[in-house]
């Protein structure tokens, strides 16, 4: 496209451009004709970001942006391809729109830039209910980002974001939990929407709690992204998180009622009761001194509150999920633990464990006091 070209197309993007808007078409040419790649892209994406500019970005790009794609940084160029992307109404033109954009920039030089396309092509794909096409298109990006040193955030969180969502797609509740963990450890929280933060931290909440795998969420009780559900009306899902991780039975049966509004959790229910009690469990010797794990079947009902007749079949599941180590005497009902998962400490938590140290640093300076007296004789020989 020459400079008369593209004066005259500028020149009506001007005429059409809210008053607000019209002197960065007065930049784009200036930039353009001194070959100003880097600043006119800046300038573009400044401009891409502004509100009243939403009807005029799809031509811009068509009829401008193309004209020196392959001059500027083409991480920058797909970032202004998907703000033009976002325009289209229609899910299929959009995805023709991303496929052409990936195609462009998949050249050696900018393999990041090409992965940052094909996982909104992916995304776009999902929306469109072609599941398999965007699990191929997911598995090509993780190899190639797998022979990066370093790349930038803003691929990597597209890439998380997308794949969490094709997780989800598929009722993987593990794996859509940890990939929008590494999703959240990409972005800036407080440059989300209250809406979305609000929605994700709803669905790790979920995820975390019906996976058949997942049996220590520290990780996501620590996450600020928690504290969206507080004040809502989904506060009762947070505090369901914390009551399950100090295994909490009782204030698991008050916000009990709360699952009967959830079609997830209702159909879970069964499988929610052994994960909490599982949990309780793993607290009660978590909290015992290590040369006190020892419990009778008995003492183990007592502390949990979970049914006597319950306490074998709650061990065995534990110790098969690699949750305890230790060994069941089924004739004396005595359960002897070795080893339990380690969880992360609240408050109360940190504050139990600087007790025990306490009681262990006693502990030790008695034994050095004893050993002393004991062996007065032999010090003086």
């Amino acid at each position: 496209m020459d400079n008369e070209k593209v004066g005259d197309f500028l020149a009506d993007q001007r005429e059409q451009a809210n008053d607000n808007l019209q002197y960065y078409f007065l930049t784009f040419e200036d930039f353009w004709e001194r070959k100003l790649w880097h600043e006119l892209t800046d300038t573009l994406l400044e401009f891409y970001g502004e509100q009243q500019s939403a009807s005029q970005r799809i031509p811009i790009f068509e009829n401008f942006v193309k004209a020196f794609a392959d001059k500027i940084n083409q991480l920058k160029l797909v970032r202004l391809g998907l703000s033009a992307a976002g325009q289209y109404k229609d899910d299929e033109q959009r995805l023709t729109f991303l496929e052409s954009l990936a195609t462009r920039v998949d050249k050696p030089a900018s393999q990041d830039a090409y992965v940052f396309a094909l996982t909104r092509v992916a995304g776009v794909r999902l929306r469109l209910d072609q599941s398999a096409e965007a699990r191929k298109d997911l598995d090509k990006c993780e190899a190639i980002l797998d022979n990066f040193d370093s790349v930038e955030t803003v691929v990597h969180a597209s890439f998380y974001r997308v794949g969490a969502d094709y997780y989800q797609s598929q009722n993987n509740f593990a794996a859509f939990y940890r990939t929008t963990l590494l999703y959240l450890a990409c972005v800036d929280l407080d440059g989300l929407a209250q809406s979305e933060k609000h929605r994700l931290a709803y669905d790790l909440a979920l995820a975390a709690l019906v996976s058949e795998t997942i049996y220590n969420f520290g990780e996501l009780l620590l996450h600020p992204i928690l504290d969206s559900l507080a004040k809502t009306e989904h506060s009762w899902l947070r505090d369901l998180l914390f009551a399950f991780n100090r295994g909490d039975l009782g204030a698991y049966n008050i916000l009990q009622s709360h699952l009967q509004g959830n079609g997830l959790l209702q159909r879970h229910q069964q499988f929610l009761y052994q994960k909490i009690s599982l949990s309780a469990l793993t607290q009660l010797v978590f909290s015992r001194a290590p040369n006190d794990r020892s419990m009778t079947f008995a003492t183990i009902s007592q502390e949990t509150k979970v049914n006597l007749d319950e306490i074998e079949h709650l061990i065995m599941k534990a110790l098969s999920l690699g949750l305890l180590k230790g060994s069941i005497d089924q004739v004396d009902e005595v359960a002897r633990i070795s080893w339990v998962q380690p969880k992360v400490l609240d408050k109360a938590g940190i504050e139990a464990m600087r007790q025990r140290l306490r009681e262990w640093d006693g502990g030790v300076e008695k034994l050095g006091v004893w050993i002393e007296n004991s062996g007065q004789d032999v010090w003086a020989a």
